[in-house]
């Protein structure tokens, strides 16, 4: 038994050292190198996880980085935490009524939102994110709006000048947006400047504003400032939210919805 739990803890300590120099590691194929099931390294890294020392992703797991949140491809992002994206895409989905107009920010979480909607016969979604576009042609009942803009490809989304003029023209009942980094004591943040004065105006111009967040996000910052929590009214994230983050929200008048 004791040679077992040797094993165990070598073998763990071995993930460690390959996610740290690769960034991200795969079931199968550890599967193969330590010549165990991939249940096992599953175990592994649900283990490994709950020790904060890696991010369960799908098919395997990233490295773990705190304080920041980084600018990560949209591929990638998509694969962390997916979930709980898809429990708050869809729990987000059931805020949205007939006949509403709403912004879908750019983001992996909020692509699970598109995912989930339900067949509208009236229903107006404005978007500067091509992932989301791609998702929305498919709803025939459903009216799209891009705005303009040069784009950025790590979050296939439109930004710049010509976005945010075009934005000002609209006022909308919903904006839905997914975040980077959320420090509830300071406020939302993002990895690019743009990106957050694009989500600033998207906020000036919604009568209510939703954070899409699941809870790796919480307690990082990024280098873009976006928002405080007193510009947002709900937010929905997991349930692995510290009690601390969802009462500071709570007692600032947020919406905590868990799923």
């Amino acid at each position: 038994m004791a040679k077992k739990r040797d094993s165990t803890v070598g073998r763990r300590k071995d993930i460690l050292h390959m996610l740290s120099e690769k960034g991200e590691v795969f079931v199968e194929e550890l599967s193969k190198i330590f010549k165990v099931s991939e249940v096992t390294i599953r175990n592994d890294l649900d283990q490994l996880e709950q020790k904060n020392t890696l991010i369960r992703a799908r098919g395997g797991a990233l490295k773990f980085e705190t304080g920041v949140a980084n600018d990560q491809r949209l591929a990638d992002k998509s694969r962390i935490n997916f979930q709980e994206k898809a429990r708050i895409g869809k729990m987000a989905a059931q805020l949205i009524t007939e006949s509403d107009t709403i912004i879908i920010d750019s983001g992996s979480t909020t692509s699970e939102l598109v995912r989930n909607l339900p067949d509208f016969q009236d229903l107006t979604v404005i978007t500067n994110a091509l992932n989301i576009a791609n998702q929305l042609i498919t709803k025939p009942n459903i009216n799209m709006i891009m705005p303009g803009g040069y784009l950025r490809k790590n979050s296939l989304s439109l930004v710049g000048p010509l976005a945010e003029k075009s934005l000002r023209n609209f006022n909308v009942d919903k904006a839905f947006l997914g975040v980077d980094g959320f420090d509830t004591r300071q406020g939302v943040f993002t990895p690019n400047v743009e990106e957050a004065r694009l989500n600033e105006i998207m906020i000036e111009i919604s009568k209510e504003v939703i954070l899409l967040v699941d809870s790796s996000k919480f307690k990082k910052r990024s280098l873009a400032f976006i928002c405080s929590i007193a510009d947002i009214d709900k937010v929905i994230t997991d349930t692995n939210i510290s009690a601390e983050d969802k009462k500071r929200l709570q007692d600032a008048g947020v919406e905590v919805i868990t799923v």
